[in-house]
């Protein structure tokens, strides 16, 4: 099978190196990457990319800014092979990516989604274990290698936690092309999908064997977006249209942990600090309301 490796490009120019290489450097060369630039001011990095010399590799600069949203829609368009994955532009494969991804399909045909397993690395490329990630690893199903799981199991451990690495997943082409990816979600939109998914009846297949590095640093969008408010601010409509959702499911728990929205209101109490320190007054209110979930 060729991997679809989409990457929406708008970022620092040694991470998109590091990325971009490490697509290159995988040992199954079952795989096709398409760079979409959304006009990112430096024409530098698209012109390496077009200098690169492999033909599996296409560079495409957006006529104008889209923003990540219609960004991740204009990739979804682009796809040609039955699996994709959405790659960050500042992340890095591991050189067993490509071929765990392709075993992991032959084992389990019918899946949605594959969440490979991931290691986290700072700005500098160096490991990391921030609290965001520790309580992923919390809420993240424990058990065997690789294991399938569907239904409002899936959607209840979702909702309690996204413990999933939205760069690191490879999803069924078809899946986003019948949903498409919110724009009124710009931050969020990655548990809308899998919640869509989930409700429409497919699977996620999860992994053990660490096969990609997420980077974490604080120029992401949702490090950008958290003391602000506006992250939790699309959090809070997401889980009110999940709680609506799952009910008319009869999925009663995955409706509670939409309602309650712990973690998201734990998270916002972290961000707190930085808005107060920032004289943000603006995001101080976003953030108090969302945590004591007015």
């Amino acid at each position: 099978m060729t991997l679809d490796i989409m990457m929406p490009f708008y970022g620092r120019f040694d991470h998109f190196q590091q990325a971009v290489n490490s697509v290159i450097a995988q040992s199954d060369p079952n795989w096709r990457l398409v760079i979409v630039d959304d006009v990112y001011p430096d024409l530098e990095p698209g012109r390496w990319a077009q200098r690169l010399n492999d033909e599996r590799i296409t560079y495409i600069r957006n006529e104008t800014n889209l923003r990540p949203s219609r960004n991740y829609r204009k990739c979804v368009s682009l796809m040609e092979s039955e699996f994709a994955v959405l790659m960050g532009c500042d992340d890095v494969m591991l050189p067993n990516y490509v071929r765990r991804v392709n075993e992991l399909v032959a084992e389990f045909p019918n899946a949605s989604i594959i969440q490979p397993g991931v290691s986290v690395i700072d700005g500098d490329g160096h490991p990391s274990s921030p609290l965001a990630d520790r309580v992923k690893a919390l809420y993240r199903f424990r058990g065997q290698s690789e294991a399938e799981y569907s239904g409002e199991r899936l959607a209840t451990s979702l909702l309690r936690g996204n413990w999933t690495y939205f760069p690191s997943l490879v999803w069924r082409a078809t899946e986003l092309q019948k949903y498409g990816f919110r724009i009124d979600l710009d931050v969020v939109q990655d548990l809308a999908m899998l919640l869509e998914i989930t409700k429409g009846g497919g699977s996620l297949v999860l992994d053990d064997e660490v096969c990609f590095n997420y980077r974490r640093h604080s120029a992401s969008v949702s490090a950008v977006t958290g003391p602000d408010g506006s992250k939790f601010a699309q959090e809070r409509v997401l889980f009110q249209e999940a709680a609506r959702d799952c009910a008319s499911l009869g999925w009663t728990g995955a409706a509670r942990e939409a309602r309650l929205h712990l973690t998201s209101r734990f998270n916002a109490l972290t961000d707190l600090p930085a808005a107060i320190r920032l004289r943000n007054t603006a995001g101080r209110k976003a953030l108090l309301r969302h945590i004591f979930g007015r």
